[in-house]
């Protein structure tokens, strides 16, 4: 029985019309080949079967070209138009993705990076908030790979991060709130453990300090970021006897308890009570009134971690430890003028 042959980058060149140098540059950095070129390379190297060389020289330099990625709750609104961004970035420059679900839980996390541990993946994308649970600790962070943290910083580590400016998306906020006359402004969803919500508090203190307006200790309430702790802010301000005239929340969920708990009480919104959320997610348009609100430019923070991830992993330096993107604000009906 003869074997067959097989197939060498000079076949896919000679079959493409194209040099070695192109068909390397193809694989490597498509993006930086013209269409009908990477569209000749790729039917080369599909009758060629030289795909399956690449992977075997893959497994020979210790690489698998995919990027492991951790997610505390890839239910969250926010995770699955970023994960399009990380995956269409990937698929661009040859690479998969493998998405662990974590759930919060610490046994999940460490039983998800045996996919480092077995180079069956070559980087880390963190949207955990922290480094892997059992590494930073005896010394053992030299064993990670490259790794981008996405949408919630790493604190006191030296993780590149990509994600929304959370400051000065807050700031804005506050600011179109005082614009709309509105100077007793609640904040919900104070807190410590989370760094998105730390900045998205700093950035509503700047705006209101920007304004010459004090800061009331009553207006800035705890909450984690559900549907829930927004409903319980709202109705412990009416415990605590102090009304604000608008609730900026730190997120659009914590928004939507808000609106329920005013909506309960036969509130007539905006009129009586302004609402502001952040993110923008799927449903911040159909809610009674429709929520006015911050937008994540979710698709590009994907595109930009990934890209960053692959400079790491080809030995580049980053040029910048945070890639902050600007939020924009997106008017509805959820604000209007008061006074």
């Amino acid at each position: 029985m003869q074997h067959q042959k097989l197939a060498t980058i000079e076949d896919v060149a000679a079959l493409a019309g194209v040099s070695i140098a192109t068909v390397s540059r193809a694989i490597n950095e498509p993006t930086k080949v013209a269409d009908e070129t990477r569209r000749k390379v790729t039917e080369a190297i599909a009758r060629t079967g030289y795909t399956t060389n690449a992977m075997a020289r893959s497994l020979r330099m210790r690489r698998s070209n995919m990027i492991l990625i951790l997610a505390p709750d890839v239910g969250d609104p926010n995770f699955s138009n970023i994960l399009v961004g990380l995956e269409t970035e990937a698929s661009k420059r040859g690479y998969g993705v493998l998405i662990g679900n974590t759930q919060n839980d610490p046994a999940r996390e460490t039983d998800y990076l045996r996919f480092i541990s077995s180079n069956q993946a070559d980087g880390l994308i963190l949207f955990t908030g922290h480094l892997p649970y059992g590494f930073g600790q005896d010394g053992t962070e030299g064993r990670l790979p490259p790794m981008v943290a996405v949408n919630e910083p790493v604190p006191n580590a030296e993780v590149p991060f990509v994600g929304v400016d959370n400051f000065e998306g807050a700031r804005i906020a506050t600011e179109h709130l005082i614009s709309q006359g509105h100077r007793r402004i609640a904040f919900v969803g104070r807190s410590s453990a989370r760094e998105v919500n730390r900045l998205r508090e700093e950035g509503y203190r700047r705006a209101l300090a920007g304004a010459g307006i004090a800061i009331d200790p009553r207006m800035i309430i705890d909450g984690d970021g559900t549907t829930e702790s927004g409903r319980a802010a709202a109705e412990l301000m009416f415990v605590r006897d102090a009304l604000p005239t608008a609730f900026f929340c730190v997120n659009d969920a914590t928004a939507l308890g808000v609106i329920i708990s005013l909506n309960a009480r036969h509130y007539d919104l905006p009129r009586q009570f302004s609402i502001m959320g952040f993110d923008d997610i799927s449903f911040s348009s159909f809610v009674t009134p429709s929520l006015t609100t911050m937008k994540q430019p979710r698709h590009r923070i994907g595109e930009a971690a990934m890209e960053l991830l692959l400079a790491l992993l080809a030995g580049e330096k980053p040029r910048e430890q945070q890639v902050l993107l600007r939020a924009e604000l997106i008017v509805r009906n959820s604000v209007t003028r008061v006074g």
